[in-house]
């Protein structure tokens, strides 16, 4: 950048404010630069992405018009490190909109959202910086540049053809009015979600209804009820920590059905949350997004940029799991069936049915009651075992910060260290459900990892989560499920924690990549020398005994028909809504009723996402949106992996010092290319067949 372009972009860029007058325009002051939550109110956002934004347009502006020759440093490099302050504000913004929102915030997000797509589109659709880098993707200096400058190089430019930078002028403003009515929907389809979830209750006032329902169980729901007004009655929500143990436990089988109806409807009774049109509204303008780009369904136009590259692929390794997958329901759902008339009942088998009665066989079958087992999982000691686990094979440790900003006062802080000492990231945690807060797990970040300006930058990474939270004098205790699910976002985080790239705008790893990282970790979680580590009775003290881990391991199985089927239905019906080519708006009640017709869905099963709160699919961002069937494909890169530390040993280090380099490099390397090179060969899907227990039954 020649000194006259530079001066442009430094008087183009907002002053820095006085302090105190905008926190997220000022230099952050707080150890590792973590953002100042204490000082940052919903009223700053709007300023700050103005400032932000004019900031960005005024660097893109002097890339742009730069009369140097384009060259990889002064065009890719300098178009990838752009936009830092908007970066940050957003990464703020989105960590409150998903962990701690309002209808303030939420109102924020309905008018910046948009305008943020705008202000992607315009640098996205500039005709003198696609220019720019084609330029010198043509030329001959491109064969000389280092192997990851090529990739990125060929990101951006791959990042310009895909955001419609080839188009005409008019095609290129259809394209901007479809991201920005695509970007409200997702928004709106958040919005109502989050009502619909945290808008209904069951609240219950007899004890007998309380009958089956474990004593931590019901501590928790009569301490719910306190918090919303109602003492001395009991209150169920659709949060997962109250919902799925209410549905694994309680006798009542018409107030699960209640439960469960509610829970599987949300979002579909019509009135303002219902979210059906929103849904045929967003597949319609995706369908036309992708062919205005050149493909016929949004599914291409995403899986373009994947692993799989074509809806084919997707669809091929989803077939091939889904038949096994629903035979083993079928065994499993004869099994309860069983149950239920050795229980005395003669009633069909129903969705509100089947985890209670799983619960009743697991125990039966191999003496394994989770609402006991939970006992050893206390939420720290678990957290223990994964950073145990993550030190065994990385060297790293984590250690706590006690007085460091965070968004909510639950939120814990640790900073992580190499095996050197040296720092590698900060790591904060929030884990228990709130009203503010979405469903679900999820890892993401306050800053990214890059080298400026000679100077490594560390991450800042994020895992929020929505566990059981303590009830009485008992601390959080995590059921099977919620336990993997923190070795699994902790995976996650080691991919961030971990990274050692040079340059920003790589863009994300490959949907049917990114799961990996996160998915090989939980093998770890119940390997009996990681379990003798952690798994601690939280009143006693006692190891968790080998009779139970043993019970454990031989449980592994179990129940893996359902859990496959409602994903994969999920992952099917994803797939379906995206592979529509018209452009019309669908009827959402009818594809869906349809799709899971044609695939043949077991009556007493349902997907584990429908349309209405397939967030992953129509949410903000919409980032899973034919791309859900990618946990099951790199479910099939985790079981290939992990047969390698099974082979070499679940800690041997050169094992754990190639797979480290894999999560080192991100997409600064083709994603096949770090398979491969780890595995040293292809990735096989018949680990995970025999990880599932989905062979036919004469294979095993």
């Amino acid at each position: 950048m020649t000194p006259a372009l530079l001066a442009l972009a430094l008087a183009a860029s907002p002053a820095s404010p006085a302090p105190g007058a905008n926190p997220l325009l000022a230099a952050w002051a707080a150890p590792f630069g973590l953002p100042p939550f204490e000082e940052i109110r919903p009223e700053h956002f709007r300023p700050a992405f103005e400032a932000a934004m004019a900031a960005h347009r005024a660097e893109v502006e002097a890339i742009a018009a730069n009369p140097d020759a384009p060259t990889f440093a002064n065009t890719v490099a300098a178009l990838g490190m752009s936009g830092e302050r908007l970066a940050s504000v957003q990464a703020v913004f989105g960590t409150l909109v998903s962990a701690q929102s309002t209808e303030e915030i939420q109102g924020i997000q309905r008018e910046m959202a948009p305008r943020l797509t705008r202000h992607r589109d315009d640098t996205m659709l500039d005709d003198r910086l696609f220019r720019r880098v084609n330029l010198i993707r043509e030329s001959p200096g491109a064969q000389s540049l280092d192997p990851d400058q090529k990739v990125l190089l060929e990101r951006t430019w791959k990042g310009f053809v895909r955001s419609g930078a080839g188009l005409d002028p008019a095609r290129k403003e259809r394209l901007k009015a479809l991201n920005g009515e695509l970007t409200s929907l997702g928004v709106k389809f958040g919005d109502n979600l989050l009502a619909a979830t945290n808008g209904w209750r069951l609240v219950l006032d007899r004890e007998s209804q309380l009958a089956g329902l474990p004593p931590g169980q019901v501590t928790a729901m009569a301490e719910a009820a306190a918090r919303a007004g109602l003492p001395g009655k009991w209150v169920v929500t659709l949060h997962a920590p109250s919902l799925w143990p209410f549905l694994k436990y309680a006798d009542d089988r018409e107030l699960r059905r209640r439960v469960l109806e509610a829970y599987a409807s949300r979002c579909d009774q019509g009135g303002p949350t219902d979210n059906k049109a929103v849904a045929a509204r967003t597949a319609a303008l995706r369908v036309e997004k992708a062919r205005l780009l050149g493909y016929p369904t949004w599914a291409d136009y995403v899986l373009d940029d994947q692993m799989a590259g074509k809806p084919e692929a997707a669809y091929a390794l989803v077939r091939e799991l889904w038949g096994p997958a629903k035979e083993a329901a079928a065994r499993e759902a004869r099994v309860l069936e069983e149950a239920i008339r050795a229980g005395g009942k003669s009633h069909p088998l129903e969705p509100w049915d089947w985890f209670y009665y799983t619960e009743k066989v697991r125990k039966s079958r191999y003496d394994l009651d989770e609402s006991e087992l939970r006992a050893y999982f206390p939420i720290d000691r678990v957290r223990e075992g994964a950073f145990g686990v993550a030190t065994r094979l990385y060297g790293i440790t984590f250690t706590e910060l006690r007085d460091v900003p965070r968004w909510d006062p639950e939120v814990r802080a640790f900073e992580v260290k190499d095996r050197d000492g040296s720092h590698l990231a900060v790591f904060l945690v929030d884990d228990h459900p709130r009203p503010g807060k979405r469903s679900g797990a999820w890892a993401s970040g306050l800053r990214g990892q890059w080298v400026k300006d000679g100077k490594e930058v560390r991450p800042i990474v994020t895992n929020t989560c929505n566990f059981t939270r303590p009830a009485g004098d008992a601390p959080a205790l995590l059921s099977q499920e919620e336990v993997e699910t923190l070795f699994h976002e902790l995976g996650h985080g080691l991919n961030s924690i971990l990274a050692r790239r040079r340059y920003e705008g790589y863009g994300p790893m490959p949907r049917d990549f990114v799961e990996l990282p996160s998915q090989i970790m939980e093998n770890w979680a119940f390997q009996p020398e990681v379990l003798a580590a952690y798994a601690r009775h939280w009143k006693t003290g006692e190891t968790i005994p080998p009779a139970v881990v043993e019970k454990i391991q031989r449980s592994a199985r179990f129940d893996q028909g359902f859990k496959n089927t409602e994903y994969l239905a999920a992952a099917l019906l994803d797939l379906e809504w995206h592979t529509l080519s018209a452009t019309g708006e669908p009827d959402a009640a009818a594809l869906e009723r349809i799709a899971l017709s044609r695939m043949g869905m077991p009556s007493a099963i349902l997907p584990r996402y429908r349309t209405t709160y397939f967030q992953h699919a129509f949410g903000p961002g919409g980032g899973y949106a034919a791309g859900y069937y990618s946990y099951k494909w790199a479910e099939v890169l985790d079981a290939d992996a992990f047969s390698l530390f099974e082979e070499k040993g679940i800690f041997d280090p050169a094992t754990a010092l190639a797979f480290r380099r894999l999560l080192e490099k991100g997409r600064s390397v083709d994603p096949m290319e770090l398979f491969v090179k780890f595995r040293g060969r292809a990735p096989s899907v018949e680990p995970l067949k025999r990880k599932l227990g989905l062979e036919a039954p004469a294979a095993r």
